[in-house]
């Protein structure tokens, strides 16, 4: 107990050792170096952890397409390839369609091969089902063997569907119109992608030639997502327009300017055979002799989506200071790595410890003050940092 309590009440105090190694003094100063070079190069001028920074970017964007195309013998113009047609950020595009014309409230046979029968009693099993075009009845329609729905009829036939081939083939040419505005609410900073250098939009985007244009052609979208257009649009995909903010406002205002970047988001889904690429339904309905109809489109499609993000930073005296603080903190790391290699990973440890730690006890305090003056003390003058070491000249190690 008595060794635990006097182990608690003790005090330690840094002894500086000077090692005259070459092997470890290089070390020492390439550690020294890397650090600095970390945080001069990447934090401070590639970070910029000198400024404050505004992630929550708010922002709005308006879409528009343009293009005329030619399917199954009809030309189709906005109205009809794009949904919705508020110009939203998030809008798709159809390449083909499969069509189910005169469709009216009734009850028909199944289309689907999974409903297939040859009594009412194979059909009683999937009553409760949800996976077929419409309500079963648990009546079997022999002269079809495939179970009996109510609901619209005829009854779509998916397998039909699948089969079709033939694209939209203008769709590749059909141009997008970005129209976004964002605003930095921490610096109050407004600004739009259309800048005063584009008088006009008589533009084609470009990564090199023209990068600020804010239209952009289907095909060059899709290949600068790394996709094939005859390939996509057989089943359809989603794709990612993102307009990147990234703005140093301690320079002027007007270099902040929007990158482009493109990328397909359902991607992880290529390899899959269930549920792949995009397709919905929609209907548009009237009146046939006063009798409600509808004509069903099942459509597959290229969906976008413009996906804004960024951020702002400007010069702050306190994120600054943090940072130069923790730098000059850090560069002490080398002598915690040189210590580590000194006292574990040499010969020579043993001497080093007992250089670098010494106990003083009661006893030696008392016989320190007792001698006085009659302690002979040899200085001798070390190299390092101006400071005095004491020991023997010939010894390796001074202590100071």
């Amino acid at each position: 107990m008595s060794g635990c309590v006097s182990g608690f009440f003790t005090y330690e105090t840094t002894k500086s050792v000077v090692v005259k190694s070459w092997s470890v003094g290089i070390i020492n100063r390439i550690v020294q170096l890397l650090i600095i070079i970390y945080f001069v190069g990447y934090v401070f001028v590639y970070e910029k952890v000198y400024q404050v920074k505004d992630t929550g970017i708010e922002s709005s964007v308006m879409t528009k397409v343009k293009g005329n195309g030619v399917f199954n013998g009809e030309v189709m113009d906005v109205a009809d390839y794009v949904l919705p047609q508020q110009g939203t950020s998030v809008f798709c595009i159809i390449t083909r369609m499969f069509v189910t014309p005169n469709q009216k409230q009734g009850t028909c046979a199944e289309t689907e091969a999974h409903f297939n029968c040859n009594t009412d009693e194979d059909c009683r099993k999937h009553v409760s089902s949800n996976m077929g075009n419409g309500r079963i009845t648990g009546t079997c329609v022999i002269s079809e063997n495939r179970c009996e729905i109510q609901g619209w009829c005829p009854a779509e036939n998916d397998t039909q569907a699948k089969k079709l081939k033939n694209p939209m083939k203008e769709v590749e040419n059909f141009t997008i119109f970005v129209k976004n505005s964002i605003r930095f609410p921490l610096f109050n900073v407004r600004r739009g992608n259309i800048l005063p250098s584009t008088p006009n939009l008589n533009c084609l985007y470009d990564p090199h030639e023209n990068s600020y244009c804010p239209i952009f052609r289907v095909g060059d979208v899709l290949r600068y997502a790394g996709e094939n257009f005859s390939i996509i649009s057989q089943k359809g995909g989603e794709i990612g327009i993102n307009v990147v903010w990234k703005c140093n406002l301690d320079r002027p205002v007007e270099d902040c300017k929007p990158k482009y970047l493109f990328t397909r988001l359902d991607s992880t889904f290529n390899d899959s055979n269930i549920s792949k690429g995009f397709n919905f339904r929609f209907a548009k309905y009237y009146k046939d002799n006063g009798t409600e109809s509808r004509t069903l489109y099942k459509a597959y499609a290229i969906r976008f989506y413009i996906i804004v993000s960024g951020n702002a930073g400007k010069f702050s005296i306190i994120p600054t200071l943090i940072n130069v603080v923790a730098a000059c903190t850090s560069v002490g790391l080398a002598t915690v790595l040189c210590d580590i290699i000194l006292l574990n990973f040499i010969k020579e440890a043993e001497q080093y410890k007992a250089k670098k730690f010494e106990e003083v006890s009661e006893s030696f305090k008392a016989s320190w003050s007792n001698s006085g003056s009659k302690k002979i003390r040899r200085e001798n003058n070390s190299t390092d940092s101006g400071a005095y070491a004491i020991g023997h000249p010939a010894e390796p190690l001074n202590k100071y």
